[in-house]
């Protein structure tokens, strides 16, 4: 058998879909049911597999169709029913009418010989079908460090991302630089105010209002003046705050890269705001936008109607009228694209960004993953595709709720190292990166969470990604201990894998061959937390099988048989770590 993209129970479910249809068509020849078109049903695994490994309602769903109860249409169909071939060993029914299907041991034998002879590559299947994919995550300013939402955003992006190319997509991971716009302009006048009061000192030279306050623009503004002295302190305002800019920006952006590579985030892209200026990008978006008449003018600003593009994505009451008060609370917002100074706003690029994604370069699905404070934006995001010709569907927000740091039962909101909000740089100096990218991936997205400090750190098995790494070090180390005595696995298609019957075996075994349907589960719902909390339940179904079953000392039919479930279980946690980007140990 083929193993390459095995999903064991997405196999297992369509033998058992075919397997009612063919028992539909061998009734209905046989004149035990009428010719009618074969209904609308599911395949399921039961809340308890005791009472069979998988079910379906199809006698139910039929019943009006062919004209009977569905007991009775249920025992039809079981009567009609041939497992021959499959991976079922026979059929049940229970209740009213619900058929049950119970796997064959050659179901659990495939498992353990798909997770042995895949290796690193079991788990990974052509869902995704190489649609092509873009996962935008991070995407900090780069005026200023990181900050601990950074931390979250980027092991959840990193590891969706991982998720989706183990699922079949083609993913490509971006990180959108705005190095242009407001924020520039005010990184700028920040950085040449603090190099003025270098020399001329604080209460000479006025610091902006809206500045940026933090001490990385004093670092930056010193780095500037050890490099060019007071050379720059007689020059024009504009002179000195352009040549600040274009030394320090870069230097942030290559500090972002840094940072992100020492927690283990490359990215395929690092896509520039400033190229959409320069390539005139934003100006065909503006002009396309007001040929699909979706602008107006007020105030001598151009607005976008984004009241009106909105609704349909769920922003709620009434649209507003060209002009009225869009901060009113009684409709949804229109937006600002080009100011009065003639200046694109940040939602002009971004719009033009997004266009760029689907269009220039042909993703299928763009997902951004953004802040849970930027909620309000995204119905406008997904109505300004829809209104420059495009789908709103294909672009995907994911919004994730901050973070809230904890240590000794307390919440802990500054660095030890420099008394400020604590930053990506400051949690990775305490926390391992191990620790970090697991605990972000614990809980999905959109749910609030306590990133305990204390927990993190701990080289036990309270600690989750401690306990799971140590389920695959454990592994090892049986498979050290037995080739110390010359026990070597056996080529694992000869090995008697039907041996494998004692519930903690079956258990795991199960537990193995969901891995590839939790991946694509994972994919479609946009949670790579359902991977971190797979491989807790799965270190916790080996160690009852370490528990249960003796790999040592048995006969040596099972010795080998076992030692291909502690393969199999060793490759599965092997691959879920990995794709995680967590450190896979030997020995612990």
């Amino acid at each position: 058998m083929e193993f390459k993209h095995f999903d064991p129970v997405a196999t297992a479910k369509q033998e058992a879909y075919d397997l009612v249809l063919a028992a539909l068509g061998k009734a209905v020849a046989a004149g035990e049911l009428p010719a009618e078109a074969a209904p609308s049903f599911k395949i399921e695994i039961p809340a308890d597999v005791k009472n069979g490994d998988f079910a379906t309602n199809a006698a139910m769903a039929g019943a009006k169709a062919f004209r009977l109860p569905p007991r009775k249409l249920a025992e039809i169909l079981v009567a009609h029913a041939d497992c021959t071939g499959t991976c079922f060993d026979r059929l049940e029914i229970a209740g009213p009418g619900f058929i049950n299907f119970f796997l064959s041991p050659r179901y659990f034998a495939d498992v353990v010989l798909a997770a042995n002879l895949e290796g690193a590559d079991y788990g990974r299947t052509d869902f995704g079908a190489g649609k092509k994919i873009n996962v935008e995550f991070v995407s900090a300013n780069p005026t200023g460090p990181m900050h601990l939402g950074n931390a979250r955003g980027g092991a959840l992006g990193d590891c969706l991302a991982s998720v989706l190319d183990w699922a079949g997509y083609d993913v490509t991971r971006e990180f959108y630089v705005n190095d242009a716009g407001n924020q520039i302009v005010k990184f700028g006048k920040s950085l040449a105010t603090r190099y003025l009061q270098i020399y001329k000192g604080e209460e000479a030279v006025p610091f902006p209002e809206d500045g940026y306050q933090g001490e990385d623009i004093k670092a930056g503004a010193k780095v500037f003046a050890d490099l060019h002295g007071d050379a720059y302190v007689g020059k024009p305002f504009e002179e000195l705050q352009e040549a600040i800019t274009d030394l320090i920006l870069p230097r942030n952006i290559a500090a972002l890269k840094t940072d992100l590579g020492k927690y283990r985030i490359e990215y395929d892209t690092w896509f520039l705001e400033s190229a959409l200026h320069e390539s005139g990008d934003i100006q065909r978006i503006l002009d396309l936008l007001a040929e699909k008449g979706a602008t107006y003018e007020k105030d001598g600003a151009i607005w976008y109607k984004a009241s009106e593009y909105s609704l349909k994505w769920g922003a709620n009451k009434k649209p507003k009228k060209n002009g009225e008060d869009s901060a009113s609370e009684d409709g949804p917002k229109d937006e600002v694209l080009v100011r009065a100074n003639g200046i694109p706003t940040y939602f002009a690029a971004d719009i033009a960004y997004h266009y760029n994604k689907f269009v220039t370069r042909g993703f299928d699905t763009a997902i951004d993953i953004w802040g849970a404070d930027h909620g309000g934006h995204v119905a406008r995001m997904k109505g300004a595709m829809d209104a420059i010709g495009l789908d709103g569907g294909k672009l995907d927000i994911v919004l994730m709720q901050l973070v809230k740091l904890m240590q000794g039962g307390q919440p802990v909101r500054m660095s030890k190292r420099t008394g400020k909000a604590i930053t990506l740089v400051d949690l990775l100096d305490e926390v391992p990166i191990d620790s970090a990218r697991f605990f972000f991936n614990l809980r999905e997205p959109g749910s609030q969470m306590e990133f305990d400090l204390d927990l993190a750190v701990k080289e036990d098995s309270e600690n989750p990604v401690y306990y799971v790494q140590y389920a695959h070090a454990r592994i090892c180390s049986i498979l050290r201990a037995l080739a110390e005595e010359g026990v070597t696995p056996a080529e694992v298609a000869s090995v008697n894998l039907s041996l494998l019957t004692d519930p903690a075996e079956i258990e795991l075994i199960r537990h193995i061959g969901y891995f590839p349907g939790q991946i694509s589960g994972a994919a479609v719902a946009y949670d790579p937390a359902r991977i971190t909390r797979y491989v807790i339940d799965l270190a916790n179904l080996f160690h009852r099988f370490y528990g249960a079953c003796r790999v040592k000392g048995v006969e040596a039919d099972l010795m080998q048989a076992r030692i291909a479930l502690c393969v199999a279980a060793k490759n599965t946690l092997a691959n879920g770590l990995s794709m995680l980007k967590i450190t896979v140990p030997d020995k612990m």
